[in-house]
């Protein structure tokens, strides 16, 4: 399992917790601190668009409309910390947040 976040987001060390108590030992990557390399955004895009986008997020109201038309990827590239998170990688499958639907496919199923 790898688990992209932000050490400073309340979100990301909720998400963190609640796995270490399921039983899963991820492999972190802190976006601002660590990167997200090239092919890692691309496999982020290709398994759920635009939606790894945070676009209620403070750096998404101070970009301009020219910027927020840039595809994902030259977002994630130019910002990392506008990625909706935690994007957790497992088993081949990405998921992107920390609502219901992805606590239950963790937490319920180590």
């Amino acid at each position: 399992m790898r688990f992209f976040g932000l050490k400073s987001c309340d979100t990301c060390r909720k998400a963190l917790k609640s796995l270490a108590e399921a039983g899963y030992t991820p492999e972190v990557i802190d976006v601002r601190a660590d990167g997200v390399s090239a092919a890692d955004q691309a496999a982020m895009v290709a398994a759920v668009g635009d939606a790894v986008v945070n676009k209620a997020s403070t750096t998404w109201r101070n970009l301009s409309e020219k910027e927020r038309a840039n595809t994902p990827a030259t977002l994630l590239a130019a910002y990392p910390t506008l990625m909706k998170r935690p994007v957790i990688q497992h088993d081949g499958h990405w998921t992107v947040g920390w609502k219901k639907d992805v606590q239950a496919r963790y937490l319920d199923q180590p």
